[in-house]
C-alpha cells in the first residue's frame, strides 16, 4: 500500500466507525483463504462486514471516534467486523469461532461501551432485530384479537338465545 491508499483506507474506516453501531475485534491465527471466504460470506449473510486491517491504520481511524476503547485490543493479527445490527455481527463472529479454533473473538464495542469476550457472547445470545420486531408485532396483535373475540361473544350469545326461542316456538306450534 502506498500513502494515498493508506489515507483512503483510514478515511473509509473512520467513516465506517461513524456510521456503525457495533465493532467486533477478532484474531485470525492462520486461517486459510477458503476459511476467510466462508467467514466473509457468513458475515455478509448476517448483514455484517469483515475486514483485516493493519493495526496502525486502525489506530489512526479509531482516533476521535466513539470506538476508541477498542484500541488496546489491536495487537497481533487482528481483524474487524462491524454492522448496524449489533446482535447480527456478534452472532456471526461467535458462531464462526465455535466451529473454527483459529478464529478468536477478542472483544468489541457497542457505541461507547467497550465489551470483552463474555459481553460479545452475551450479545450473541440475544434474539436478532427482526425476531424482536416479530415479537413486538405479535404482542400488539394479540390484544386486538382478544378484543375482537370479546366483542363478538355477546352477539353470538344473543344469536343462540334467539335461535333457542325460535326452536321453542316451532316446537310449541307443532
Amino acid at each position: 500500500m502506498d500513502r494515498t491508499e493508506k489515507r483512503e483506507f483510514v478515511a473509509t474506516l473512520a467513516q465506517v466507525f461513524a456510521e456503525t453501531s457495533m465493532v467486533v475485534v477478532t484474531q485470525n491465527l492462520g486461517l486459510t483463504v477458503a476459511e476467510v471466504t466462508d467467514l466473509r460470506r457468513k458475515m455478509r449473510a448476517a448483514g455484517a462486514t469483515f475486514k483485516v486491517a493493519k493495526n496502525r491504520l486502525a489506530f489512526l481511524a479509531l482516533d476521535g471516534t466513539r470506538f476508541d476503547g477498542i484500541a488496546p485490543m489491536l495487537k497481533g493479527p487482528t481483524a474487524l467486523a462491524w454492522s448496524k445490527d449489533p446482535v447480527a455481527v456478534a452472532k456471526a463472529a461467535v458462531e464462526f469461532a465455535k466451529t473454527n479454533e483459529k478464529f478468536v473473538v477478542i472483544g468489541g464495542a457497542l457505541g461507547t461501551q467497550t465489551l470483552d469476550v463474555s459481553g460479545i457472547k452475551a450479545l450473541a445470545e440475544l434474539p436478532s432485530l427482526d425476531a424482536l420486531r416479530a415479537r413486538l408485532v405479535g404482542m400488539i396483535q394479540t390484544p386486538a384479537t382478544r378484543i375482537a373475540g370479546v366483542l363478538q361473544a355477546p352477539a353470538g350469545q344473543l344469536a343462540r338465545v334467539f335461535g333457542a326461542y325460535a326452536k321453542k316456538d316451532e316446537a310449541e306450534t307443532a
